[in-house]
């Protein structure tokens, strides 16, 4: 009977045991847990893509926690999740869903961030869905008549591609276009190599010219200056004659001068024309006398 009783107990013991094994397999599976050691995190995404409960919330990529719950609205996604309280998230801290392995899954990465302001557990937070082979290949598929018409004109292009180069005339041309080139270089390799010391003699009296013209600007520096200095000055005094010449001119236009006025006087004008008349028709008397009978002068000398 006590070896009996015995083994009883021993089978109780041992059936309590794989319980309490197999509880705590199920709590570390689905992330259960009797304690209050979590941090709850709401955060909002725009696309989760195939993020399910359960899955994991990583810390710089180290698992630190789980999705605990999901609720779809109409345009965003508000995702629950608990993260060990161990955890220390500044206010700057950034949620991205990412791909777990290439097997597929997904997870939710968190960056802590370096603000010196707490995290705030209290308001929702904004996330990001980074792309992955299988968003890559949504994608894809969305371009698909693109790359097909990609695809056939490139397939156009290499076709005509190939006939130009086939195309005996073309590569006719070609081959006398490289055979000209070849002469070509053949001949100026032989006109370098036979007037190799002319050109080296060339090359010496360019820097001999180079350094006699370094020399003279170095001798003669300061007599350039001056010059320099002179041409200036001149310049300066051409500048202020003209700006007088412009200025009498401006000042004649406008009569603000005797010369303007002068011009400008119309009695003084018809005064001169006048003169001038009388002046022609004297010279036309004493011509007309010269050519008689010389000039008469009718004169009383007391």
């Amino acid at each position: 009977m006590k070896d009996q009783r015995k083994t009883e107990i021993r089978v109780g013991i041992t059936v309590i045991i794989g319980i309490i094994i197999l509880i705590w397999i199920l709590g570390w599976a689905k992330n259960f847990s009797l304690s209050s050691n979590e941090n709850l995190i709401d955060v909002r995404f725009k696309n989760v893509s195939g993020l399910e409960i359960g899955d994991a919330v990583t810390v710089n990529g180290v698992r630190k926690g789980y999705v605990d719950d999901m609720v779809v609205n109409s345009e965003n996604v508000n995702i629950k999740l608990r993260i060990d309280n161990s955890i220390q998230l500044k206010s700057d801290a950034t949620f991205s869903i990412s791909m777990l392995d290439l097997m597929g899954g997904k997870k939710v990465d968190i960056i802590p961030g370096t603000s010196m302001q707490p995290f705030n557990y209290n308001v929702q937070h904004e996330g990001t869905f980074n792309s992955d082979i299988p968003a890559l290949m949504t994608l894809v598929g969305s371009y698909q008549e693109e790359l097909i018409n990609i695809i056939t004109q490139t397939g156009k292009v290499l076709t005509s591609l190939n006939q130009y180069l086939t195309d005996p005339q073309i590569n006719s041309d070609l081959k006398n276009s490289l055979t000209n080139l070849s002469s070509l270089l053949v001949d100026v390799k032989k006109v370098i190599n036979e007037n190799d010391q002319n050109i080296s003699k060339l090359l010496q009296n360019s820097v001999e010219l180079t350094e006699d013209a370094k020399s003279f600007i170095t001798q003669n520096g300061e007599g350039i200056n001056s010059s320099l200095i002179d041409l200036k000055t001149l310049l300066a005094k051409s500048d202020s004659l003209v700006s007088k010449f412009n200025r009498i001119t401006d000042e004649t236009t406008a009569q603000q001068n005797n010369l303007g006025k002068l011009l400008h006087d119309d009695e003084m004008l018809k005064s001169i024309k006048s003169t001038l008349t009388q002046l022609e028709e004297l010279t036309k008397i004493i011509l007309q006398q010269i050519q008689n009978e010389g000039i008469n002068i009718d004169a009383h000398i007391f």
